[in-house]
């Protein structure tokens, strides 16, 4: 079944390449954004330019996840043109690289409104229309760094494993209503995407020299990535698109909570079905089980469990 999907951060990466898979796939997508007339001109017309070689219905619009505005303009842009809003897919975020003492307060603060607040804006802007219709999904590019912890990614490791106790939080509540949650876990990429050649480094020149003793394990920080993965295979980022692709064709009610997708084999799985149940058990002897079930309108007898 299509949908009308908002995606935050599809100027590159997996949110372009979640723009191009949803849309080919049939939904109507918003790839949204910052400065869609500016630095990011020639982005947004190789994107509308692709739907309308294609005939998919792939939009862009503004939106800055670091202004609350910003995101209730790209939501109400959303709801003025295509009349509704199903599926929001929070991927925007940023990376830094470097030692965590060399890290300002100022540093770790700004990619924390980035990759954290920049959520809660969006979510703040598209729930009253989600709520007021009792059905949606939320699907949050999340990371398996929240659960491996690489060393000399710090604050970016930090606001990944804030941004995912922040969905699972929201999606108690939000299930009550109807809304679906699900996390994807993307493992390392060193391809496809400008996370790394974009990456921010600690502001502290002195504190950061002074841990130069580690400097060559941070230089072949990639390397070492690129040995995780199997001989041939072929780890990039499509892979993701492709799996929120398949997450949303599922019928409302049996979509998962967690999805993997990595392939540098860091057994993420296994440690999600250990919180999974963990959680699962102090949320029932606390008394509130029900939160664990989406409320679906047309069957809340037979409830899907969100922590499936």
């Amino acid at each position: 079944m299509s949908s009308v999907v908002l995606i935050t951060g599809a100027a590159t990466g997996i949110g372009n390449l979640t723009a191009r898979a949803l849309a080919a796939a049939g939904h109507t997508v918003y790839a949204s954004m910052r400065d869609v007339r500016g630095r990011n001109a020639a982005r947004a017309e190789e994107l509308l330019a692709l739907g309308r070689r294609e005939g998919h219905d792939l939009r862009v619009v503004e939106l800055d996840v670091q202004s609350e505005a910003s995101a209730e303009a790209a939501v109400a842009t959303v709801l003025d043109e295509a009349g509704r809003l199903d599926t929001v897919v929070h991927n925007a975020g940023h990376l830094y690289v470097g030692y965590v003492e060399a890290f300002t307060p100022e540093d770790i603060q700004r990619l924390l409104d980035i990759n954290v607040l920049g959520i809660q804006r969006v979510n703040r802007a598209a729930l009253p229309h989600l709520r007021s219709r009792r059905s949606g999904t939320l699907v949050y590019v999340g990371s398996t760094t929240s659960v491996v912890v690489p060393p000399f990614l710090g604050p970016y490791v930090a606001s990944k494993s804030a941004a995912d106790a922040l969905a699972q939080v929201t999606a108690y509540e939000v299930g009550q209503l109807g809304i679906e949650t699900t996390v994807v876990m993307p493992g390392p990429f060193t391809q496809g995407t400008e996370h790394f050649p974009n990456a921010d480094r600690a502001n502290d020149d002195e504190r950061t020299r002074a841990y130069a003793a580690l400097d060559p394990l941070v230089a072949r920080n990639e390397q070492a990535t690129e040995g995780l993965f199997p001989p041939g295979v072929d780890a990039h980022p499509r892979a993701v698109a492709e799996e929120i692709v398949r997450v949303l064709a599922l019928p409302a009610g049996t979509r998962p909570f967690r999805t993997v997708v990595d392939f540098s084999r860091a057994g993420v799985e296994e440690v999600n079905e250990v919180l999974r149940r963990a959680q699962e058990d102090f949320v029932t002897r606390l008394g509130f089980g029900e939160l664990l079930h989406v409320r679906t309108a047309p069957a809340p007898e037979a409830p899907q469990g969100f922590l499936d």
